[in-house]
């Protein structure tokens, strides 16, 4: 005898649900493997497992013993539903065999989530922005203006933390990437490192700097905004499961720039 499922989900749908512990109001969030946040549970599809971004729920009524969705291991495990919902059309769905419910299913403790967790606790920030002109003085047209961050575990990395529930630890760890400075006269830098600490006499970084062609005499508080951006890149492990996720941390300052005034005299 032969048991064949096929099934079919409109990807992205989400019905309404109603999370153990929550209302309809406050839906306790996953995170899918894309990095998006996604309803822990739905009432149509079960629970969502962050590992492979499929909702899993058990087969009700179990499906005869001599199904071939068995796969033979009939009357150990249970059949499961599943359905992986993605941005793109093609949604992957069915019915499967496991030994033991995937991670997450019943509201159990989800390794994405506590990588999640094990972020936060790193607390990452944006650059702690330095720049070769002092906060007092004006930057001059045409002379690179050096752009670095102070070089911590919170502002570059590398830095890790581990969260804990009773039978599950994830440990993730982050390191900074690139940091892109709007530099607020329309242009921007993108350095692949913490940048060079300005030191007496250094004209031209070796590393990160940007050279302003205009003054900001016309500027709002007769500055130009600076915007630095860090991107971070962030691996995790634990629960017997892996995965990486890509973050960003944002600073500001402002800098003022004058042009070189030539005094021309006649004799």
């Amino acid at each position: 005898m032969q048991f064949c499922v096929v099934e079919v989900a409109t990807p992205g749908t989400q019905p309404s649900h109603v999370p153990v512990g929550t209302t309809a109001g406050a839906p306790q969030p996953c995170i899918s493997p894309n990095g998006e946040q996604v309803p822990c549970f739905d009432s149509s599809f079960g629970w969502f497992n962050s590992s492979d971004g499929c909702y899993w729920n058990i087969v009700a009524p179990q499906p005869p013993g001599d199904a071939i969705v068995w796969e033979g291991h009939y009357p150990s495990g249970q059949i499961w539903n599943f359905v992986c919902l993605v941005i793109v059309p093609g949604s992957h769905a069915g019915w499967t065999w496991r030994a033991s419910p995937p991670p997450g299913y019943g509201g159990s403790a989800d390794p994405a989530q506590l990588a999640q967790e094990a972020i936060s606790q790193m607390a990452l920030a944006g650059p702690e922005i330095r720049l070769s002109i002092p906060a007092d003085k004006f930057a001059t047209v045409g002379v690179p203006v050096w752009l670095w961050t102070d070089v911590t575990p919170t502002t570059w990395g590398p830095t890790s933390a581990t969260a804990s529930v009773p039978g599950l630890s994830v440990t993730a760890t982050a390191q900074a990437r690139q940091i892109v400075w709007d530099t607020g006269d329309g242009l921007s830098e993108t350095c692949k490192n913490p940048g060079t600490a300005y030191y007496t006499g250094g004209v031209v970084s070796p590393t990160c700097q940007h050279v302003y062609q205009r003054s900001s005499a016309d500027q709002p508080g007769l500055a130009y905004p600076i915007r630095a951006t860090t991107t971070w890149d962030v691996t995790w492990t634990g629960g017997g499961s892996s995965g990486s996720l890509t973050v960003t941390r944002v600073s500001t300052s402002q800098v003022r720039v004058g042009e070189m005034q030539v005094l021309v005299t006649t004799s």
